[in-house]
């Protein structure tokens, strides 16, 4: 009997975690429209913290809309690797 509670549990943590990291993945494969999104969409892009994000919105307000993805890197401190890494999820549509 012990050994089925044991079995159960470790069948019931691999489930959960299956579970768990399916939300994460679907959650980082949403799209950033970066003409429109909040502080708190932008800091969902990899290596976009909260100070990032403020200087693209500030960026975008003083130069107007961004007219294809890449020129996130006219944003002070986004530079290739942050664009690299982030270039399927961010729109400007």
């Amino acid at each position: 009997m012990r050994q089925w509670k044991r079995v159960w549990t470790i069948i019931s943590t691999i489930v959960f975690i299956i579970a768990i990291s399916g939300a994460v993945c679907a959650e980082n494969t949403e799209k950033v429209n970066i003409n429109t999104a909040t502080v708190e969409q932008l800091v969902k892009l990899q290596r976009i913290g909260p100070s990032y994000a403020a200087k693209i919105i500030e960026f975008r307000k003083a130069n107007g809309p961004f007219e294809k993805p890449e020129d996130i890197m006219k944003v002070s401190g986004i530079g290739p690797k942050t664009y690299e890494i982030n270039k399927d999820r961010i729109s400007v549509e």
